[in-house]
């Protein structure tokens, strides 16, 4: 789930609703691209295609067979598993090894970051991170760059 996170630069409420079908065809090969559906995301504004890179390709193809039927990361019953289920997973795994600090919304920062620094286009990035208008990523960028 945070492989995902990371290598997609999506939201935790993002990933935690992925559908299945979204990801994967019926015979479980990754698509080269995946959906982020429009009821899913922080404004509800638009839907938006991720383009998945080789190493999340990778990920997802080991990861397929353990998925859900409808959700990529089934919960505990019917549905798909909370964005505070998640949360917690990460700061209990965190805490084991002694990482503070961290958050589900760091491989989001982390992902945009590396995007930034690979060169890739802010009009790429704004479109991959769901962002409305330029100025927002152009805060983003500059304050990615700070830390």
């Amino acid at each position: 789930m945070f492989g995902v996170c990371l290598f997609s630069a999506c939201r935790i409420r993002e990933c935690c609703t992925l559908q299945t079908q979204d990801i994967c065809t019926p015979k479980g090969n990754v698509r080269p691209q995946f959906v982020i559906r429009k009821s899913n995301t922080k404004g509800k504004l638009a839907t938006r295609a991720i383009p998945v890179i080789e190493d999340l390709r990778r990920l997802l193809s080991e990861y397929y067979p353990l998925g859900g039927d409808d959700y990529l990361f089934p919960g505990r019953s019917d549905g798909h598993i909370s964005e505070d289920s998640a949360s917690r997973i990460l700061r209990e795994a965190c805490q084991q090894v002694d990482i503070y600090g961290v958050s589900s919304h760091s491989f989001r920062r982390i992902a945009l970051t590396q995007m930034s620094n690979a060169g890739i286009p802010l009009r790429v990035i704004q479109e991959i991170s769901g962002h409305r208008n330029l100025e927002l990523e152009f805060r983003l960028n500059s304050s990615l760059l700070q830390d």
